[in-house]
């Protein structure tokens, strides 16, 4: 070969390795391009009964390291309110994308698909979109009536726990019952259900949350083995009474530490209508049919409330890990949420069922892939009938028509952009005669009007969250207040709509 030829060659050769090496660089762009349009997985928690009784919302004496971890690598909402406080219409409101007036479900005992057979409902969008959409433990509000967890939703049967009894006793406990019933019907007391509350010498496994977690480790796998983008609702029953849970968890609050409700007495001032007996709480065993719960009692449900919740927070933890450990975080959105708040004795209530802030406030984390803001904290009015469109958002799926709520997408962007003026709750309170409550809550002020089923007023409430937090008193009818009254009686009435966000 000459000399000619061989310069040719190491030419022709050097052209080859540029091409290449261009050819490497393209295919690198691309796969680049291509992971980063890949669809955004949703890892979607909820939590039942679930306040913002948390160390990441302030609260110090709470064991919650991973909704505390969780709230580090995503955005903390302070002032996020349910629409109903109770299950099911919170979460039929939440999962529909409507407020309570067009889903028409106001109690536990009417579902969403009679009054809105052709909903496409969160999870139903996504599946429509190409995702896996799947449910495990308590998502839809579950009913033996209404057994299926609403079908259409899922691309598979609803998968709920092991458990056979959702809300886990010990045998001590059945015995106690099965001797109860074993009496004499005029020995029986009304009550024949074991205590609100239990420790107990168990596994984290015997109970129904931590059976959810290990499904919900199981179906991650497989998710990953499956490569499709995914939905996947994962629904923790505890702190929901009763509130049992390993005697480990108990042992993160001493006895002593336990202290009763600063403001364990109704407020002054407030309606009749605005409250109730504590009727769940005394559908168990030991609880006092009529008067006041016991200190002695209080002191017990506080406590078991902080053990269910703390381990409630150990099972979220192994779900994340497991998240992490099959490297989906990176390209999965985090939504995680209460369905209403709960009462451990504030306002002279326990549970849920009110319109007070102690009833409607929720907490509400939401971590993004590659989120700019980690770690901080918006103080915006948002409520849970927003989640709909903010994670069809997210996920840069088409925003159905019918959705009554507000994408705070341009909150995880900026905390502390102007926002919403307002929140609406509501609740129909059932009796003889029943009465329903809307509630209106803006930065300073909750104002809340009742009315009977013919419109007729049944009183008002108002309360200065910034001077009184706690809502000891409603100073709707001090005359300085008139003023104020009359405003939120109009926003009120022109409802949601009127509060929305500048554009």
């Amino acid at each position: 070969m000459t000399e000619t030829e061989l310069v040719a060659g190491s030419a022709r050769s050097q052209r080859f390795r540029i091409l290449m090496m261009k050819s490497l660089l393209l295919c690198s762009i691309l796969a680049v391009t291509v992971a980063s349009a890949a669809p955004t997985n949703v890892l979607f928690i909820a939590v039942d009964d679930l306040r913002p009784e948390l160390n990441c919302y302030g609260v110090t004496h709470m064991k919650s390291p991973n909704i505390d971890k969780l709230a580090a690598s995503g955005m903390l909402f302070e002032r996020a309110y349910c629409q109903v406080a109770v299950c099911n219409p919170s979460r039929s409101s939440v999962l529909s994308g409507t407020r309570p007036d067009t889903t028409g479900v106001l109690d536990n005992q009417h579902f969403m698909r009679p009054n809105m057979p052709n909903v496409v409902t969160l999870p139903q969008h996504f599946k429509n979109n190409g995702y896996t959409s799947l449910s495990l433990g308590k998502i839809f509000h579950h009913s033996e009536r209404e057994p299926g967890d609403d079908p259409q939703s899922w691309s598979q049967p609803a998968w709920y726990h092991g458990e056979p009894y959702r809300h886990w006793f010990t045998k001590d406990s059945l015995d106690y019952v099965k001797n109860l019933k074993a009496l004499p019907k005029d020995k029986q007391p009304k009550q024949l259900r074991a205590a609100p509350f239990e420790a107990a010498d168990e596994p984290d496994a015997s109970y129904p949350d931590a059976q959810t977690a290990e499904k919900a480790i199981e179906t991650l796998r497989q998710l990953k083995a499956d490569g499709k983008p995914f939905f996947l609702g994962v629904g923790f029953v505890k702190p929901h009474l009763p509130f049992t849970c390993p005697q480990k968890y108990w042992d993160l609050y001493p006895e002593d530490s336990i202290q009763l409700a600063a403001n364990s007495k109704r407020p002054e001032n407030a309606p009749d209508p605005a409250f109730h007996n504590n009727y769940e709480l005394r559908s168990y065993g030991t609880v006092p049919e009529n008067g006041k719960v016991t200190p002695k009692m209080a002191h017990n449900l506080i406590r078991g409330y902080r053990a269910c919740v703390s381990f409630m927070d150990a099972q979220l933890g192994r779900v994340i890990d497991e998240l992490d450990k099959l490297g989906l975080r990176e390209n999965t959105v985090i939504v995680f949420w209460g369905d209403h708040g709960y009462h451990l004795g504030e306002n002279g209530t326990f549970t849920k069922m009110t319109n007070f802030e102690f009833g409607t406030r929720v907490p509400l984390i939401v971590s993004t892939p590659g989120m700019k803001t980690a770690g901080q904290r918006s103080k915006a009015l948002v409520e849970l009938v927003d989640l709909y469109p903010t994670l069809t958002e997210v996920c840069s799926l088409p925003l159905p028509k019918h959705l009554e709520g507000t994408s705070f997408v341009p909150l995880l962007e900026n905390p502390t952009k102007p926002w919403k003026n307002a929140a609406f709750s509501q609740y129909l309170r059932t009796g003889k005669p029943p009465y329903t409550g809307r509630s209106i809550r803006t930065e300073r002020w909750r104002y809340t009007e009742w009315h009977d089923l013919q419109n007729k007023p049944a009183g008002i409430e108002l309360y200065d969250e910034l001077n009184d937090p706690q809502e000891t008193k409603s100073v709707a009818t001090d005359p300085a207040n008139a003023p104020t009254v009359t405003d939120l009686a109009k926003r009120l009435k022109e409802g949601w709509k009127s509060a929305l966000p500048a554009k």
